[in-house]
């Protein structure tokens, strides 16, 4: 088949939406569809990973305005931009705009995500993850994510004058994940799970041709080998359940399973389990390995910052005896620390964007979104924009110190209104507890203050090497 029949193939989709969706009284927002299937999917990768991002986007909001069409991952996109997109996005309910990732997304995390589920069956699988990672539940693991950090430290950092902070942080965040969310504990069983995992979130924003040597075809095959293992820890913890040898709040995938409705029926499928527990492990161990990471990058920058956090964190070391784990009342006097981690999001949004799908004809801006879309928005453009947050290339913690200050769906590194993050109290959790024991026991500098780029999330390309040096054991 030649080149061209085969475009023509791939465009046709592409058409019957448009002649679906065409109102003769409505305009389609200016743009281009670009190349079919691939669109722009690739100009925008290419910026990513140069860190050029921000100015791919802005040199598209310059030309066409705060709303454009562009395709991307192999579906007609619209891109929208500022306040009101965000507020638009995050308030609309589930007839106006629904849950819908890219293909790429989809597939390899699988379709009965938060991230895909609308409605009565979204409310169902989000209550039950957040009776999980609500803070009411997380408090009774506090102590057991200070197990593992510590146990990090000692085996990863303890004698060493350099280390590379994020290939660690993203081993770290891993075992926790490992631990908290599938009852797994140190060892060769937790250990093959890594490779696979990390394969498998390479390919989530890419072009989705399944074909040979691509990083979405290792994806979809690393996603497959996951959730083979997945099925045989579920299998196990059913049978412990059954035998009433583990309770539910044990671990995620206990919680998940002992859940039953007013008949008896379980409240998650096991489909719904396996596909959010993959999302769960993604959110989880990438948003907070690269949010520590740039913690640790902006404190060695920024000394009187550095400075401040130490001694809030040296003051809970005092108050309590040597060798005694974090509590819950801890966590909430690390108010400063916490403030500087929501800076780091502010300036280095893990999560680059999102989508949604238009789950009907929708006008917005004087212009047509077709059924069938999807909506495009982009975290770093609030984030970065000087009337919100002046002089925004500044590292200033103390713009959170009133968060009311701050203007609503400006401030979205992890989403916005009903949709909210539900690992958000974890991914806080984590954050507090891992940079309470690394500035307590570690001095550091950087080797070089390296290029970063996106991947989607920022990596800094030489995994940000520092040399460290002992403080005292608190």
């Amino acid at each position: 088949m030649s080149l061209i029949l085969l475009s023509f193939l791939l465009f046709i989709p592409i058409l019957l939406l448009l002649r679906r969706g065409r109102n003769p009284s409505k305009r389609f927002p200016p743009g281009s569809l670009g190349i079919p299937i691939i669109g722009q999917s690739l100009g925008l990768l290419q910026a990513m990973r140069g860190n050029t991002a921000e100015k791919w986007i802005q040199e598209r909001i310059n030309k066409y305005g705060p709303i454009s069409k562009l395709s991307l991952f192999g579906k007609p996109t619209v891109l929208i931009y500022g306040q009101d997109a965000n507020k638009f996005v995050f308030s609309s309910d589930g007839n106006t705009i629904g849950n819908q990732q890219t293909q790429s997304i989809k597939r390899i995390l699988g379709d009965r995500t938060l991230l895909e589920l609308s409605g009565e069956d979204h409310s169902r699988v989000r209550g039950a993850l957040v009776s999980f990672l609500k803070p009411e539940s997380l408090k009774r693991y506090v102590g057991k994510m200070d197990e593992e950090v510590r146990s990090h430290l000692q085996m990863h950092w303890q004698g060493k004058q350099q280390v590379k902070v994020l290939p660690l942080m993203k081993t770290l965040t891993f075992n926790i994940i490992c631990s908290l969310l599938f009852g797994l504990e140190r060892g060769k069983q937790r250990d093959r799970y890594l490779d696979p995992f990390q394969e498998m979130i390479q390919g989530m924003w890419s072009v989705p041709i399944n074909v040979p040597f691509t990083r979405y075809s290792r994806s979809l095959r690393a996603s497959a080998r996951i959730q083979t293992m997945l099925k045989e820890i579920v299998h196990k913890k059913r049978i412990e359940l059954e035998q009433n040898a583990a309770s539910p709040p044990q671990d995620l995938i206990s919680c998940l399973l002992g859940m039953v409705d007013e008949d008896g029926k379980q409240v998650m499928t096991d489909k719904e389990i396996f596909d959010n527990i993959k999302l769960v492990m993604v959110a989880g161990h990438d948003t907070s390995s690269v949010l520590i990471t740039f913690i640790i990058r902006l404190l060695a920058n920024e000394p009187d910052i550095y400075a401040a956090v130490l001694q809030e964190q040296e003051e809970i070391a005092k108050g309590k005896p040597s060798g005694e784990a974090l509590t819950w009342e801890d966590l909430s006097k690390m108010k400063y620390t916490w403030r500087v981690a929501m800076e780091t999001l502010r300036m280095f949004p893990p999560i680059f964007g999102g989508f949604r799908k238009a789950a009907t004809d929708i006008e917005y801006n004087g212009y047509l979104i077709p059924k069938g879309w999807q909506i495009f928005w982009v975290t770093a453009m609030t984030h970065m924009d000087s009337s919100i947050f002046p002089e925004p290339s500044k590292f200033e913690p103390s713009r959170f110190e009133n968060q009311a200050s701050v203007p609503p769906y400006c401030f979205i590194p992890f989403g916005g209104g009903a949709r909210i993050c539900p690992g958000y109290e974890f991914s806080k959790l984590e954050t507090l507890v891992s940079i309470h024991y690394l500035v307590t026991r570690f001095s550091w500098k950087l080797c070089s203050d390296n290029f970063f780029s996106r991947d989607p999330m920022p990596v800094p390309s030489q995994g940000l090497p520092i040399q460290i040096w002992p403080r005292r054991l608190s």
